[in-house]
């Protein structure tokens, strides 16, 4: 059974520290964090089954060992994030990868946790497999319209734009508590700030409807952020 692989590509105009992280029950990718310039692209291998996600930090300073710090999507302080998530706010692609041939790779991009650049995800399907494989992501500039009780400002303007759950931290923008279904978490104005920006990525963590994606499969999925503010 043929791996998958992750292109990731930084059209950002200054560079950013891409970060993966594992699901339960799957191994770390041979890389967990590292810099990328701007216009470079670096290919990551993924193992079939492979489930996790991938986002980018942006502002980040390391010493020699690795140590330092983030102004968005921080793992802990560390260049490699061995296994620590990102710091919301952050724009996150998410995946499961099938395990064999016919299975579906399952992914989409998330606003759940906020949003820090735009990215756009491409699957580059296998010869001869079905099951959709579009393009999905939030290729809009967020920090620009995000309303002003969300925005993250550290100082030289707007870097990320907080969900309104990690804002708040109310049980109807977390879908939490009484919140908990999705037929009691809808909607809100925060999130659909989120969705008419964005209508291909989940703005809410009920969002699914419009916002999970199929493939048979991927050999490879391009992920480009800030691939629409080039040029």
């Amino acid at each position: 059974m043929a791996s998958c692989s992750f292109t990731i590509s930084n059209y950002c105009s200054q560079p950013i520290w891409p970060g993966t992280l594992a699901g339960a029950g799957t191994p770390q990718l041979p890389t967990t964090g590292f810099r990328l310039d701007p216009g470079q692209t670096v290919q990551v291998p993924a193992p079939p089954g492979w489930s996790g996600r991938l986002w980018a930090r942006t502002g980040c300073a390391f010493d020699t060992g690795g140590k330092g710090a983030c102004q968005t999507g921080d793992c802990d302080g560390r260049m490699e994030c061995a296994g620590t998530g990102a710091t919301p706010p952050a724009t996150l692609f998410e995946v499961t990868l099938g395990k064999g041939a016919g299975d579906l790779d399952y992914y989409d991009v998330s606003l759940v946790d906020g949003y820090n650049l735009p990215v756009v995800a491409v699957p580059r399907a296998r010869q001869g497999a079905g099951g959709g494989c579009n393009a999905t992501g939030c290729m809009a500039d967020l920090n620009r319209s995000c309303p002003k009780e969300l925005q993250v400002d550290r100082g030289g303007g707007t870097v990320a734009c907080r969900s309104a759950c990690e804002a708040f931290g109310q049980d109807q923008y977390c879908c939490s508590g009484a919140y908990a279904t999705p037929t009691t978490c809808r909607p809100t104005a925060y999130s659909s700030v989120f969705k008419s920006a964005c209508p291909r990525a989940y703005s809410y963590a009920y969002d699914d409807g419009s916002s999970t994606f199929t493939c048979g499969n991927a050999a490879d999925y391009t992920i480009a952020f800030c691939l629409a503010l080039s040029g």
